[in-house]
């Protein structure tokens, strides 16, 4: 029985060896660009890329092992060795292909082989041919003889396929499901909340080094299953000609002077995006009273946009709008899709290049929705996430509790070098809605816990900005305050149709803000996307990167917000709101009965021309 456990672990062995030889071939043959980087950083390619090495080795390992399984339980059945070595050969010579296939897809491109490479190979051929004139044929002929002949080489060394079948059946079966639990465990990678991903492989804000440790064929599969699928406009209305002259015309940036709201051109900036803090809890846009009465404070003394929209429901896509100003991708996401989110950029690059230190801290796992991968790729120079804080500071499920991360950036902003930008996801406002204390809004129902934990991260926005008062820094400190999205709590029948459902507060708070515009409420109808362009224009710094933003502080932008989920549109502006279903293929909120039908139609059409071109981008990526 201990024969057979050590041929398993053999088989496993030398697909983590393989795995570390394609990753050294990678590495060798980009040393150009990684030559200056320190040994320790390139010795983590190999520490960070085992874990997805790992979990892609499992998968390999899945077919076999069920074989094997079956052989040791079952002593009369047979199959062949020769199944099992051909089974293997084959995905040797495969990857080793891949392996070099990366050579000219990296230097063209800056990312590993994707979905995107075969579309390209299948339908431009010519094109694709022509693109590998440069590659140097002969250097990659040479390392895939190698790679293939050294790896089939320690095949036959290191695998033997002889089994052991004799030993108490009970046993021989228990052994055999745990074995298969620990691969179904590696595949995962580990027990933890979030499955595995890319951001597990990311380490740095060096794009070639995460590239590196990213394993080659996980990353593949995983592009192929999602994009294989999807790389059809799902939205597509119009002809594409139409939707882009609708789209120009909707985003067109006006012309003359925007109001200056501010009295320096560089501060510090400190952009909380809020838990599912919905517009619902907030009485000044005309939610419930008393859940949210710390920002109704910082509403009085700062700049209140009342007529702002999320733009979609989740974080993965809130995060994106709110810092690239790109729109929700209805049931794709921008964020997980690592070759597509490194073309997007950011506020934090942005800002980074005016000579910003940027950090970003988050309670939970940065892993998330791949957030990780997108943070490194866009200039966060530092991540505090949950593995930065101490047990006790940690909820049951998610991580740290807000207070605990507020206490942290306290503690840290004034070490940080000036102007710097930085950026708290919060966490406590999602379910379970577990709290570090007793709840305000008593009763166990769905309803109270959110307005509790609601209440509590409101709470611990105040606390935070009296705290920050106090500190040297804050008197040239601009903060923005933003929900990642919406939530149907603390209603009960509030519907992914609903408009209300994704109407979010956005403050713009601090002393560096001019005297006379405190207190003022602007009552433009915008976005989480506009965040990037108001904030730009008012720091003089060009928002151009940023088509899909808007300055809602010039008083020329159109009233006009869109916000989509995965098989819905919805779309607003002063007088309207309307919400279309794209499977049913009619509308089913409209807000205003009296508009009439050509008025609906018209900005109807704006909205999924708007989609439309969105979801296009995110193809074309």
């Amino acid at each position: 029985m201990f024969r057979n456990l050590v041929v398993l672990l053999r088989y496993f062995s030398f697909w983590i060896i393989f795995f570390f030889l394609e990753r050294a071939v990678f590495v060798l043959y980009n040393t150009d660009k990684i030559s200056e980087e320190p040994v320790s950083e390139i010795m983590k390619i190999f520490l960070y890329g085992l874990w997805m090495d790992a979990s892609m080795t499992g998968y390999i390992c899945a077919m076999p092992l069920l074989a094997y399984v079956v052989l040791w339980l079952i002593p009369k059945a047979s199959i062949p060795a020769k199944i099992i070595k051909v089974y293997s050969y084959l995905l040797i010579v495969l990857f080793s292909i891949i392996t070099v296939i990366n050579f000219n897809i990296y230097r063209e491109w800056g990312t590993k082989l994707n979905f995107r490479a075969f579309e390209f190979a299948f339908g431009s051929p010519s094109e694709a041919l022509a693109s590998t004139a440069s590659s140097p044929i002969l250097l990659t002929l040479l390392v895939l003889a190698a790679l293939v002949t050294l790896s089939i080489f320690l095949f036959r060394l290191m695998v033997r396929f002889d089994i052991a079948k004799q030993g108490n059946v009970f046993l021989k079966l228990v052994l055999g499901l745990f074995i298969m639990g620990l691969n179904f465990l590696a595949i995962r990678g580990g027990w933890q909340l979030s499955p595995m991903n890319e951001s597990m492989a990311y380490f740095s804000q060096k794009p070639i080094l995460n590239y590196a440790a990213v394993n080659t064929e996980w990353g593949l599969v995983r592009d192929m299953m999602k994009a294989g699928s999807t790389n059809k406009n799902v939205f597509a209305f119009y002809s594409p000609q139409e939707a882009e002259a609708i789209v120009k015309d909707l985003y067109t940036r006006p012309q003359g002077e925007n109001i200056s709201i501010l009295q320096t051109e560089k501060p510090n900036i400190v952009l909380i995006i809020m838990e599912s803090h919905t517009g619902n809890v907030v009485e000044s846009l005309g939610g419930e009273k008393g859940v949210s009465p710390e920002m109704e404070k910082l509403i009085s003394g700062g700049v209140f946009f009342d007529q702002v929209y999320s733009s979609g429901s989740r974080t993965d896509k809130g995060v994106v709008s709110v810092l690239s100003a790109f729109p929700a991708q209805g049931k794709r996401s921008i964020m997980k899709e690592n070759s597509k989110q490194v073309k997007i950029p950011a506020l934090s690059s942005t800002l980074a290049d005016q000579g910003y230190s940027t950090s970003f801290y988050y309670g939970g796992e940065s892993r998330f929705f791949n957030m990780k991968s997108y943070l490194l790729s866009h200039n966060y120079q530092e991540i505090i996430d949950k593995n930065d804080f101490e047990s006790k500071d940690l909820s049951s499920k998610w991580g740290a509790f807000d207070g605990a991360v507020y206490l942290k950036m306290l503690d840290q902003l004034g070490q940080k070098p000036s102007p710097f930008f930085s950026t708290f996801l919060t966490l406590t406002n999602h379910e379970p809605f577990d709290l570090p204390g007793k709840p305000h809004f008593r009763g166990d129902d769905v309803q109270n816990k959110f307005r509790s934990t609601a209440f509590y991260a409101d709470s611990c926005l105040g606390a935070f900005i009296r705290e920050a008062k106090t500190k040297s820094w804050y008197k040239n400190t601009l903060f923005v305050m933003v929900a990642d999205h919406g939530h149907y709590l603390p209603h009960e029948n509030l519907e992914i149709s609903d408009p209300k459902r994704y109407r979010v507060p956005l403050i713009f708070f601090g002393e560096v803000i001019k005297p006379e515009f405190r207190g003022t409420r602007i009552d433009k109808v915008g976005n989480q996307t506009d965040i990037v362009s108001t904030l730009l224009s008012q720091l003089n710094i060009d928002a151009n990167a940023y088509p899909w933003s808007r300055d809602l502080l010039h008083p020329q932008t159109r009233d006009f917000s869109f916000f989509n989920w995965d098989y819905g549109i919805g779309v607003i502006n002063k007088t309207q709101a309307l919400s279309y279903e794209t499977v049913g293929k009619n509308v089913i909120y409209r807000g205003n009965q009296s508009n009439s039908p050509q008025e609906d139609e018209e900005l109807l059409k704006s909205g999924k021309a708007s989609m439309q071109v969105v979801y296009q981008q995110l193809i074309d990526f």
